[in-house]
C-alpha cells in the first residue's frame, strides 16, 4: 500500500485549483497518496518531464490529472491541451469514464479516439479541438497518416502528454512507434511538450526515464511510491501428474488445480491468471464444467486477446458489479490498470513471465485496505526412474519459487535497454512521408532520427542503406528534385488500415455461434467440420469452415480441446536464475509452500547434490550434454547461436542449454574455446542464424540492417562469453 497523506495537510494539496480541492473531498477522500502529492508541484510547473510508478490501484491516473486540470483550468482556450495515451482501447473507456466526471466540474472537455469511437465524434473534435484526448498509438498514427496537414492545428495548444501503462511499452516495436509520433508532435508544434509516464514501480526507474525522454533521461523527475508493508497472504501449491510420458499427461494436475481454484474461489470476485490463451480456455472449460456438474451458475468465464470485444466487455462488467460474484481467467489482458473493481484473490497458475507481471498481477488484489491474496500454482510429474533429468529439478516450481521470493525482495526485471527498430523506422517513414505528401531524405533523418527520437542511434550510412533498399524494392521512389515519395508498394501498404499498427497482425478466421462473433484465431491452426474445440471457456464442434470469408461456424458440444493461440512466455532474467540456483543449493523452504510443493523442493535439491551441479555445470545426459550457467535467457540464446556456428547442435532446454549428440569432453573443449577467445561480433554472429524476419516490414530491411536489428534485440555476446567462463571455472 501507498503512504497516505491527509489531504488536509498535504503539503501540496493547497496548488490545486480551487475547483479541483472541491472536487477530491465532494469524493470524500480522506488522504492523498504519496505520489499524488509529490506530483503536484512537478507537474504544475509544466517545465520537465514526470515518471510517476506506483503499483495497480496507487492513484496514478489521479497523480497526473489533477495538478493538469488545475492548469487547464486556468487557461481553458481552443485546441487539444492534454494528450492521454494508452496502450489498449478497454483502459481508455474506463480513463475517460474516470477523468470525465473530474473534467464535468471544471468545465473541460474529454475526447476519446479509437475505432469503436462514433464517426460524427471524431468530427466534432476535428471541428473544434479542446481539452483532454484519449487515444491508442494506432489511432495516432491514422491521424498522422490521415489528417497530417491538421496536425499543428489540432495540437498547437498541447501542453501536456500522459503516457499510461509506461512499462507495457518499454523496448517494443510500438513504444518505438509512440515514441517517433510524441518526436514527431513536438517538430510540428515546435516546442517540447512535457511527457508525464505512468507505470508500475520498475527494477530501474532510470532506464525507464531514458526511455521517456531518450537522450534526456537524467532529466525526468521521477516520483516513486514508498511502500508500508500491504499484508500479503500467499500460498504455492504444487500437483503431481502420475502419467508422465502419456498423451494427456497434464491432465491430473489440471483437474486438480481446477478442483482447487473452484472450491476456494466462487462466490467472491477473482482473477486467475494462466499466462497462455489455450491454458486460460482449458481452465475456464474445466471450472465451468464444474459449475454444471455442481448445478450452480457458472462463475467462470476467459478473457483474453483473441475473444470479441463484445465477450471480453461482459466479462469486464461482471466484474464491476459487486452483486455478481466473478472469477476472470485471463492472461495479460486483465493485467493493466482496468478499473474492475475490488478483486478478492489473484492466482497464478505456473510461474509467472516475469517478476514485474507477478507484481502487477498482484496490484489487482488487497484494495480498501483488505490483504492482498495470491495462489499459486504447479503442476508437475512425477519423479521415477523414468524421469528426464531437467524434470527431476522440478524447474518450473523452482521458478516459481525464486519469482516470488524477489517479488518479496521488492526486486524486479529492469527495463531492457534501447535497442534498434528499423521495422518501426520503416513505418514512421512512410507516415511521415504520407503526413506532408512526401519528404527530403535529409529531412526526414533529421525528424525520424535525430537527438530525443527512439531511432537516434541509427546512422546516416543506415538511414542511406534504407532508403536504397526501400527504394529497390518499390516501396519509396523520388521525384527529380529528391523528394521522397511513397511507391508502387509503399502506398497500398500507407493506404491499408492494417498499417497503423507497428506490431504483426496475422490473418485470422472468425469463430461464429449463432449469428454472434466469439472471437477469432489464427489461419494457420487447422480447421474442419466435426473438430471439437474449447473457445471462449466453452466446449464446441465445428459445423462448418467458409474459406471465402475466413468464418467458422460453431455448436455447442461435449469435449474439445484449446486451440494453440500463438501463446509465448516470456523471456527470464539472469537474476531469476541466479535465485534459482540459490534455492537448489539451500535448505530452506518457504513459509507458503504447501507439503507437496516442500516433497518436491527437496527432491530437487537431492538431486542436484546428486549430480554435484554446483560444482560440475556441465554434465552428461545421455548422448548430450547439459550446461547450467544460471543465466537469463538472452545470454543463453546468444551462447546457443556461438556454438552452433562451431557445427555443434545447441539448444535452450529451459534454464539448460543441451548440446546434442555431443561428448561432455568435446562440450567443454569448445566453451574453453568461447571463454578464452574474442567476443564475437553480434553482427556476424546474426549473419548466421536464420529466421531473423520477426517484425512487421523486416521483409523490407537489406541483409545488413536486418543482422544488425536482430543483434541488437536478441544477442548478448559479451554476457554470453561471461556465461562460458562460469561454466569452464
Amino acid at each position: 500500500m501507498n503512504s497516505p497523506v491527509s489531504a488536509s495537510e498535504a503539503v501540496n494539496f493547497g496548488l490545486l485549483h480551487p475547483k479541483v480541492q472541491r472536487w477530491v473531498w465532494q469524493q470524500g477522500w480522506s488522504e492523498l497518496r504519496d505520489v499524488q502529492d509529490s506530483a503536484i508541484p512537478a507537474i504544475l510547473e509544466g517545465d520537465t518531464d514526470v515518471l510517476i510508478g506506483a503499483a495497480t490501484a496507487a492513484g496514478k491516473t489521479e497523480a497526473a490529472f489533477l495538478p493538469i486540470c488545475s492548469k487547464l483550468a486556468e487557461n481553458t482556450g481552443p485546441g487539444i491541451q492534454a494528450l492521454y495515451v494508452g496502450p489498449l482501447k478497454a483502459l481508455i473507456n474506463d480513463q475517460f469514464r474516470r477523468t470525465e466526471e473530474l473534467c464535468e466540474a471544471l468545465d473541460i472537455r474529454t475526447h476519446r479516439w479509437h475505432g469503436d469511437v462514433a464517426g460524427t465524434r471524431k468530427q466534432a473534435l476535428l471541428r473544434d479541438p479542446s481539452g483532454i484526448l484519449l487515444i491508442t498509438p494506432e489511432s495516432l498514427e491514422a491521424m498522422f497518416v490521415l489528417r497530417g496537414t491538421q496536425i499543428t492545428r489540432l495540437f498547437g495548444s498541447l501542453q501536456y502528454v500522459v503516457v499510461d501503462e509506461l512499462h507495457s511499452f518499454l523496448g517494443t516495436e510500438r513504444g518505438a512507434q509512440l515514441l517517433s509520433q510524441l518526436h514527431r508532435l513536438e517538430i510540428a508544434v515546435k516546442r517540447r511538450v512535457p511527457r508525464i509516464g505512468l507505470s508500475a514501480t520498475l527494477g530501474n526507474m532510470s532506464l525507464a526515464a531514458d526511455q521517456l525522454r531518450p537522450d534526456n533521461g537524467d532529466r525526468v523527475t521521477v516520483l516513486e511510491s514508498a511502500a508500508t508493508g500491504q499484508e500479503l497472504r500467499l500460498q504455492l501449491r504444487s500437483y503431481v501428474d502420475e502419467r508422465p510420458d502419456s498423451e494427456e499427461s497434464s491432465d491430473t494436475a489440471v483437474r486438480s488445480i481446477a478442483d482447487h481454484l473452484f472450491a476456494n474461489l466462487r462466490g467472491r470476485t477473482n482473477l486467475v491468471f494462466a499466462n497462455a490463451r489455450s491454458r486460460v480456455e482449458l481452465y475456464a472449460a474445466e471450472l465451468a464444467d464444474r459449475s454444471v456438474t455442481a448445478g450452480v451458475s457458472n462463475e467462470f468465464h476467459a478473457h483474453h486477446g483473441n475473444l470479441a470485444k463484445e465477450l471480453r466487455e461482459d466479462v469486464e462488467a461482471m466484474l464491476k458489479d459487486p452483486t455478481k460474484p466473478t472469477t476472470a481467467v485471463c492472461t495479460t489482458t486483465l493485467e493493466m490498470g482496468i478499473d474492475i473493481g475490488a478483486i478478492a484473490q489473484v492466482a497464478q497458475i505456473g510461474p509467472p513471465p516475469s517478476v514485474a507481471s507477478l507484481r502487477q498481477r498482484l496490484g489487482r488484489s488487497g484494495r480498501r485496505d483488505e490483504p492482498a491474496i495470491l495462489r499459486a500454482y504447479c503442476a508437475t510429474v512425477a519423479i521415477d526412474a523414468e524421469t528426464s533429468l531437467l524434470d527431476s529439478l522440478q524447474l518450473p516450481l523452482v521458478q516459481t519459487i525464486a519469482s516470488i521470493d524477489l517479488l518479496l525482495e521488492r526486486w524486479c526485471e529492469p527495463p531492457e535497454p534501447s535497442r534498434l527498430h528499423l521495422s518501426t523506422l520503416i513505418q514512421q517513414l512512410l507516415s511521415l512521408i504520407a503526413q506532408h505528401g512526401g519528404a527530403r531524405p535529409a529531412e526526414a533523418y533529421r525528424v525520424l532520427c535525430g537527438a530525443g527520437s527512439p531511432f537516434s542511434t541509427v546512422t546516416t550510412a543506415q538511414f542511406a542503406d534504407l532508403l536504397k533498399t526501400l527504394g529497390a524494392k518499390d516501396v519509396l521512389t523520388q521525384a527529380g528534385d529528391g523528394t521522397l515519395l511513397l511507391g508502387g508498394c509503399g502506398e497500398p501498404t500507407v493506404n491499408h488500415y492494417t498499417f497503423y499498427a507497428a506490431f504483426q497482425t496475422p490473418e485470422e478466421y472468425r469463430l461464429v455461434h449463432s449469428g454472434r462473433q466469439l472471437g477469432t484465431m489464427p489461419i494457420d491452426f487447422p480447421l474442419y467440420e466435426g473438430l471439437l474445440l474449447v473457445f471462449a471457456g466453452q466446449r464446441w464442434r465445428v459445423v462448418a469452415v467458409h474459406e471465402e470469408d475466413k468464418a467458422v461456424q460453431l455448436t455447442p458440444a461435449p469435449g474439445g480441446k484449446p486451440p494453440h493461440l500463438g501463446d509465448s512466455g516470456g523471456l527470464v532474467h539472469s537474476e531469476v536464475r541466479a535465485k534459482m540456483r540459490t534455492l537448489l543449493e539451500g535448505d530452506h523452504a518457504p513459509a507458503y509452500l504447501d507439503q507437496q510443493s516442500r516433497t518436491l523442493l527437496e527432491q530437487a535439491r537431492r538431486k542436484y547434490a546428486a549430480l554435484e551441479l554446483d560444482s560440475r555445470p556441465v554434465i552428461a545426459d545421455g548422448s548430450d550434454t547439459l550446461l547450467f550457467p544460471w543465466t537469463g535467457d538472452r545470454r543463453l540464446h546468444t551462447l546457443a547461436a556461438i556454438l552452433n556456428d562451431t557445427r555443434m547442435e545447441a539448444a535452450v532446454d529451459g534454464a539448460a542449454l543441451r548440446l546434442v549428440g555431443t561428448p561432455r569432453e568435446a562440450a567443454l573443449t569448445a566453451l574453453t574455446r568461447v571463454a578464452e577467445g574474442p567476443v564475437p561480433d553480434p553482427g556476424e554472429l546474426a549473419r548466421k542464424i536464420e529466421s531473423k524476419a520477426t517484425e512487421k516490414f523486416d521483409r523490407w530491411l537489406s541483409d545488413d540492417l536486418l543482422c544488425a536489428q536482430f543483434a541488437s534485440a536478441v544477442l548478448d555476446c559479451p554476457g554470453a562469453v561471461h556465461a562460458a567462463r562460469v561454466l569452464t571455472a
